[in-house]
């Protein structure tokens, strides 16, 4: 194993020592552009934190609002985390196009993790303990996700494309990010980001070891 090699585990100790930024819950963000891996590395980093809740962005958006969902996100979310409520809301589903039905439950952990394009918004930033970036080129990210979803999905590709770039256009993410994470063959390589608080560069793989809201 290299020098450089580190476990997820150890990423995920990192996480636990940050301060509390919502309420009692360390809300961090995994956010990159669509089909760069945010959901695998979420839920790697999860597994790390010992089963940490995963809250996806998909579940909040909607096809009439791919990127205006802060709203919806603030009440049925975040206020009641502030509070160390346990929050609840209604996922969407992209096959009926319609949320719910039923509610899911995102109770106060130690350490929430957020993931989806747009997790690292102006909006949200205030309440992050930490922004992680997955660092993969747009045009190679969007490939991946066409691939991955197929040609049934591309009306949909066609019109998230310019949504995305335009969401970032207005609101980046990237620039704000404590650290960037690259996908690797033997696991992920976590840098420092472009807002030069992260501390030394990390090479992570898998399987080593196990504020108010008004």
């Amino acid at each position: 194993m290299s020098a450089h090699v580190t476990p997820l585990p150890r990423v995920a100790a990192e996480l636990l020592r940050l301060p509390p930024s919502c309420g009692p819950v360390r809300l961090v963000a995994v956010d990159g552009h669509a089909g760069s891996g945010k959901s695998t590395f979420a839920d790697r980093l999860a597994e790390a934190l010992g089963g940490a809740p995963v809250l996806r962005l998909d579940d909040i958006a909607s096809h009439a609002a791919l990127f205006d969902w802060t709203e919806r996100l603030r009440s049925q979310v975040l206020v009641p985390l502030s509070r160390g409520e346990t929050a609840h809301y209604e996922p969407y589903d992209w096959h009926a196009c319609r949320f719910g039905p039923g509610t899911r439950a995102l109770p106060p952990t130690p350490v929430v993790l957020v993931e989806g394009v747009g997790a690292g918004r102006r909006a949200l930033r205030p309440l992050l303990a930490r922004l992680l970036w997955m660092e993969l080129p747009r045009d190679e990210s969007w490939g991946r996700g066409r691939h991955r979803d197929g040609a049934v999905q591309s009306d949909f590709w066609d019109g998230w494309e310019p949504a995305e770039r335009r969401h970032f256009a207005e609101d980046p993410s990237r620039p704000f990010a404590q650290s960037l994470v690259r996908q690797r063959r033997e696991g992920y390589e976590v840098l420092p980001g472009p807002s030069g608080t992260a501390a030394q560069t990390q090479t992570v793989t898998q399987g080593d070891g196990p504020s108010a809201v008004s």
